[in-house]
């Protein structure tokens, strides 16, 4: 299998590498991640004119069809620039939308008319995403009206309208009887709580109040959405690992150039040997996240639901190691100062944390890979978790 770029997915990094040099400096985003909104409506339509929003769409909602890898190349250079912008829940939220059958929205993600954000965790939950207490009681049109509350919605209050996951049936931590809805943001009894996370990103606090659904809303099967849930949510990790390359691959070189001009003793730090070793152990970090992100992405469309589970936690287990890894150690070799908020490398370090943290950090990925059968098929395991 080659995994290299073709040429095309080069120029489009190219493209949206050159707009983040020219338009979304680390200045600019400090300004950006201050200001009341917390995100930039002109980085937004910048993002749409180059095509980011319309890539993951289908060509039949006005989209370009774009495959995983497509958006490996997107979100490495996001995340190479500390973009803050909801591009990541709106692309999740779409792949949704995909899954179920398609919605009328996409057309106006596509044209970035319209953004979107996942409501699928709620206090209790952890990592568990079939851990849900909100409810889904249907009504005689065939619709739904939804009560609970969800937490730590990446980029909830900027949504034009939420993906949510309630229960329909069964209890609370069955993965049967669980349901999703696209809920518009201006939906009755809809409340939001902004506010600004610690890596500049914006989540929300999100309580539904006897909100209606229409039938023409409910995503796919009401009462069978785990296997919709799971597969989108193992593509939304490959998204983060692809993310976490291009801050991985910025901080390695942010380091290497503070190596390059800090001196001590009259030389550049750089030349010291035991740091000259430690950066390469970091470039082996990232380059073996690299490897088996890009196997991951390869692997979103598997028929197989067990390979892509396996290959998807491998890759966020690995990735994890490899952020922790160079992070640590960036600060480390920048001093004091890797730990202020004036040195972007405090700022990768603080993204990449958050990333380790959504959709099942590093322990949970390790055990949710053991227990796939491959790993051990002489044994029963588990069932399969997010």
């Amino acid at each position: 299998m080659d995994f290299r770029l073709t040429e095309e997915q080069q120029q489009f990094a190219g493209s949206l590498r050159r707009w983040i040099e020219d338009n979304y400096s680390f200045e600019q985003r400090n300004t950006i991640i201050h200001s009341p909104a917390g995100v930039s409506d002109s980085a937004w339509q910048a993002l749409t004119e180059l095509g980011a929003t319309a890539l993951p769409i289908p060509a039949d909602a006005d989209g370009l069809d774009g495959t995983p890898t497509d958006m490996l190349v997107v979100m490495q250079e996001l995340g190479r620039g500390l973009v803050v912008e909801p591009y990541f829940a709106t692309v999740l939220g779409a792949e949704f939308l995909k899954r179920c059958g398609g919605h009328p929205i996409l057309a106006q993600v596509a044209n970035g008319r319209a953004k979107l954000a996942c409501a699928l965790q709620e206090a209790q939950s952890r990592h568990d995403l079939f851990d849900v207490l909100a409810t889904a009681s249907a009504t005689p049109d065939g619709g739904y009206i939804l009560n609970g509350k969800k937490t730590a919605v990446i980029h909830g209050a900027q949504a034009d309208a939420l993906i949510v996951l309630a229960r329909t049936a069964h209890t609370q931590r069955s993965i049967d009887g669980l349901s999703l809805f696209l809920v518009r943001a201006d939906a009755a009894g809809l409340a939001r709580t902004d506010y600004r996370s610690f890596d500049g990103q914006r989540a929300a606090d999100v309580t539904l109040d006897n909100v209606q659904v229409a039938a023409a809303d409910v995503l796919g099967q009401a009462g069978a959405a785990w296997d919709v849930l799971e597969a989108v949510a193992d593509h939304g990790v490959a998204l983060l690992c692809a993310e976490a390359l291009g801050l991985m691959d910025a901080t390695n070189t942010a380091t290497l150039e503070y190596l390059k001009t800090r001196q001590q003793f009259g030389v550049p730090i750089g030349t010291f040997q035991v740091l000259q070793h430690r950066m390469a152990d970091m470039y082996m970090h990232l380059e073996q996240a690299r490897s088996i992100t890009t196997l991951a992405i390869a692997k979103l469309a598997a028929t197989n639901p067990v390979e892509r589970r396996q290959k998807v936690s491998a890759a966020k287990v690995r990735v994890g190691e490899a952020m922790k890894y160079i992070g640590q150690h960036s600060i480390q070799l920048h001093g004091g100062m890797g730990m202020t908020n004036e040195m972007p490398v405090s700022h990768y370090f603080k993204r990449m944390t958050a990333i380790e943290l959504t959709l099942g950090d590093t322990d949970h990925h390790l055990a949710r890979f053991i227990a796939q059968p491959s790993f051990m098929p002489s044994s029963s395991p588990a069932p399969a978790t997010v």
